[in-house]
């Protein structure tokens, strides 16, 4: 038996009708850049998330990119973010010119603590950029309310959690601005790459709109120096597709995480997600804590069940954020996670026979040790 981590391929199966309609009126039309699918999916997302403005990019990490520059970010700032997380969190600081400080985790939901980010706040500090790690909500109010002391933008990288809710807040409606992801492997999927940003601030939607068309607002007139991150109308028509089943695939996903729970309850050493109180989980990941996990995971292989670690080096451990100065040992609970973490399949076709054989490769896995 082959378990994938991810079966798009099956996804497809459910909406290849719908998917080729769209994608044929595109061709169709000839109009691939900008458009109705493009402005379509702007004010679906938008009215979704609860936010007066969404801004369609070409990638996730564009995304994270010019939120930061449409927010004044500059070459000396400080940007205050989680090292566990995806490269392009902190990628996307470096990139601005600004310097990633990074604050550890929390132990029990993987996202940043919010206790520990005092202490990382400085007279150059310009952002707060939590992670919605897996598919849950950071703990924002705290967040938010710091930031609101210190005068700091709150720039929520959602890559992972579009749907997810913090006390019934959806992601997006809690920061200055939300930067999206529409990688294949996201709960909400594109054909290829894009990324979008939410705010409800007309200023920063202005800015972002600039920014993602040369800086040209009237043809060939240019106020600012931007880029091309315009996301194309094949992308946006998929999306739009899609976004209309987004709700019942996360539930799919949170039936498929309640059985793993309820497998895993019988096995010590299993440590499941944890989910805390008020928040609504999205499950772009399912992600456990598990004695000698990389012995585990050359069981899977074995026996084709994939898996994934998602992350196995800490951002402030990567090589290329040496000059930060950090020293194995200073992130504890980061470091520790990296360890530990294996993600396992939870994609919302995941047949139960599948499921049943990833649980039995762990409960093997457990009784070897």
């Amino acid at each position: 038996m082959t378990v994938p981590l991810l079966d798009l391929q099956a996804q497809f199966e459910r909406i290849k009708d719908e998917i080729s309609a769209v994608v044929a009126e595109v061709f169709t039309s000839q109009r691939f850049i900008g458009g109705h699918h493009v402005e379509g999916l702007e004010q679906e997302v938008a009215t979704y998330a609860q936010a007066q403005h969404a801004i369609a990019l070409a990638s996730g990490t564009d995304a994270l990119l010019l939120a930061l520059r449409a927010a004044g970010v500059e070459p000396g700032d400080e940007v205050i973010t989680s090292p566990f997380t995806f490269f392009a969190t902190a990628g996307a600081i470096h990139n601005a010119g600004a310097r990633p400080v990074f604050v550890d985790i929390e132990p029990d939901t993987f996202n940043i603590d919010p206790n520990r980010i005092t202490d990382a706040i400085s007279e150059r500090t310009r952002a707060i950029i939590p992670v919605h790690l897996f598919g849950q909500c950071a703990d924002m109010e705290p967040i938010v309310e710091l930031a609101r002391q210190h005068g700091l933008v709150v720039l929520e990288d959602a890559a992972q959690a579009l749907g997810a809710r913090y006390h019934e807040q959806p992601v997006g409606a809690m920061g200055a601005m939300a930067a999206l992801s529409f990688f294949p492997s996201k709960n909400l999927g594109g054909a290829g790459e894009g990324g979008m940003v939410l705010t409800s601030d007309d200023a920063l939607a202005e800015g972002l709109r600039l920014l993602r068309n040369h800086g040209q607002g009237a043809q060939y007139v240019h106020s600012i120096v931007g880029t091309n991150s315009r996301l194309d109308a094949l992308q946006a028509a998929v999306l739009r597709v899609k976004l209309h089943h987004l709700d019942a695939w996360a539930e799919e996903r949170r039936s498929n995480a309640a059985r793993y729970n309820e497998q895993f309850a019988a096995m010590d050493g299993v440590v499941p997600p944890v989910v805390r109180p008020g928040h609504h989980h999205v499950y772009n990941q399912y992600t456990i804590r598990l004695p000698h996990r990389d012995a585990c995971l050359e069981l899977f292989r074995e026996r084709q069940i994939g898996a994934a670690i998602y992350y196995p080096i800490p951002l402030h451990l990567q090589e290329c954020f040496a000059y930060l100065g950090y020293e194995p040992g200073s992130m504890p609970e980061a470091e520790q996670a990296s360890r530990e973490v294996l993600s396992l399949p939870v994609y919302p076709e995941l047949p139960r026979a599948h499921q049943e054989h990833v649980v039995q490769a762990i409960a093997d896995h457990l009784a070897r040790l």
